[in-house]
């Protein structure tokens, strides 16, 4: 049981391939850390990782089976959820955020999916209020809409979590109090994670191992 990118090669057009050849392995409840300079593909990976985008070699496994091949359907998502550094493109403009907060549970009712969202106890442990669901994300701060791209994601029951810069634009405190929610559901969940992060000391608190980004061959 884990999460498999293998022999990932991946070029934007008319640029050099950002890697050639990188496998990386995530076990659940493992956390592993992606160290690269900025621009060598850490982000592009976790999209690749998502499903998001297709490699131009190699493929990525979930339990031995191809993540591409697993397309959300009926009352499943995907296994794997990505939550990027920004998270006021993450949402529809137009809808409020308790409807958004329902695409993370694939067929359920919006009405539904907040039960759910209230039932694991997601909206408590994220810090997430009751009068926040009825306004539209421009109402919202950078804090609280972040907060409901992670209830979101977690909303899905994944099995692996990729957290792309994920609280890189938010203050200290939030981001402490974020990540220790965050964690404590993981380990809960034995949830994997994938952490990028330009804070060496961030991913040392949290990281159970690092990977070096590099793969060309």
């Amino acid at each position: 049981m884990s999460l498999v990118a293998r022999d990932i090669a991946f070029a934007y057009p008319g640029r050099e391939p950002l890697y050639d050849g990188f496998s990386l392995e995530v076990e659940p409840g493992e956390r592993v850390a992606l160290v690269a300079p900025s621009g060598r593909g850490k982000t592009t990976l976790c999209r690749i990782m998502a499903g998001q985008l297709e490699p131009q070699r190699g493929e990525v496994l979930v339990d031995g089976e191809p993540l591409l091949g697993r397309r959300p359907s009926g009352r499943r998502a995907l296994p794997v959820q990505l939550v990027s550094q920004h998270p006021e493109l993450a949402f529809d403009p137009r809808m409020r955020m308790g409807a958004s907060l329902a695409e993370g549970a694939a067929g359920r009712s919006v009405a539904d999916a907040l039960d759910r969202a209230e039932e694991t106890g997601l909206r408590e442990l994220l810090g997430i209020r009751g009068e926040w669901l009825s306004r539209f994300p421009h109402e919202l701060s950078g804090g609280e809409l972040m907060r409901f791209c992670i209830a979101r994601a977690l909303l899905a029951e994944p099995r692996y979590l990729l957290c792309d810069e994920m609280t890189a634009m938010l203050d200290a405190v939030t981001q402490a109090e974020i990540w220790h929610r965050v964690l404590a559901i993981a380990r809960e969940r034995a949830i994997g994670l994938v952490v990028v992060s330009h804070s060496p000391a961030l991913l040392a608190k949290i990281a159970t191992r690092q990977c070096p980004l590099s793969g060309r061959r």
